[in-house]
């Protein structure tokens, strides 16, 4: 039975691992809900504050900051917001596989490219893949702050306001439903005018002590939200993402370790068979 000890070998190989896979499944569903919770608190703020940024690029200040101001576009910056831990399935590759189509597409129109990756996997893909990475962020966790973020995004501004960049792209995914995230790029620098409706009549603001102090931290303050907003989602994401990757592993070691069972039952009684032959043989030549 020597086929039979290595099938049983298999069988608790894999039960082993499913019993791992269904642990990471329980663990990812538990974090995916509070990941949602903290995603759904950041919202308000969120809303409220680009419904402000809404009435300034709808308005006429006198101040015209950098960060309202299109120009010609020959070089983008692209943030990436990815997880820093694997097992999550196609998320991390469909976002990455969106990136790097728009990073042809611009060296193929003669625009230059500069990436700041945020998350080891991001950081990883362009080291691999190229390109000119101005600085990354990993380690975030599972509870993303603007502490370790500051850097980069100051980075970033800094890089558009002295015209080192024309643009400023970030790619992200976008949390659907627990079963469906969506890649996302999508341009926040310059702001673009806001498309809606209760915004299309004139706003402006009374700005004290002047309208370039008070632009200057609202709009910086906007992007930075964006950013953070972004890995807060892309938590859930991942925590979503993983779920259904480890549900899909158990319930692929479930079939297997039945297929293994299949296949030791037909040696077993292969070798029974075998004895049984053997014994009657034996018997008959006596």
């Amino acid at each position: 039975m020597a086929v039979g000890k290595e099938i049983r070998t298999k069988i608790k190989s894999v039960q082993n691992t499913r019993k791992i896979t269904k642990a990471m499944e329980m663990v990812a569903a538990s974090k995916m809900r509070r990941a949602q919770e903290a995603m759904e608190a950041t919202r308000p703020y969120a809303e409220k504050f680009q419904q402000v940024v809404g009435h300034i690029t709808n308005a006429h200040p006198e101040y015209h900051h950098p960060l309202m101001v299109e120009r010609e576009v020959k070089r983008v910056l692209i943030i990436v917001v990815t997880t820093d831990r694997g097992l999550c399935g196609g998320l991390n590759v469909n976002l990455l596989k969106q990136v790097a189509q728009k990073l042809r597409e611009y060296q193929k129109n003669g625009i230059e490219v500069d990436v700041i990756p945020v998350g080891s996997k991001g950081r990883g893909f362009f080291r691999r893949f190229g390109g000119n990475v101005l600085t990354s962020v990993t380690g975030l966790g599972d509870k993303p702050s603007y502490a370790p973020l500051r850097g980069a995004i100051n980075a970033a501004i800094g890089a558009y306001e002295e015209g080192k960049v024309d643009r400023i792209e970030l790619a992200r995914n976008h949390f659907v439903n627990s079963m469906t995230q969506q890649p996302v790029v999508e341009q926040i620098a310059p702001l673009a005018h806001s498309e809606d409706e209760s915004l299309k009549h004139h706003w402006d603001y009374l700005y004290e002590p002047e309208s370039q102090v008070v632009l200057d931290a609202v709009l910086k303050r906007y992007l930075a939200g964006l950013v953070v907003s972004a890995t807060i989602e892309n938590v859930a994401c991942e925590m979503a993402a993983r779920r259904i990757a480890m549900k899909n592993a158990s319930d692929n070691a479930g079939e297997m370790i039945n297929d293994l069972k299949l296949q030791y039952n037909k040696a077993r009684q292969a070798a029974i068979t075998q004895e049984i032959s053997e014994i009657v043989s034996g018997a008959a030549a006596v």
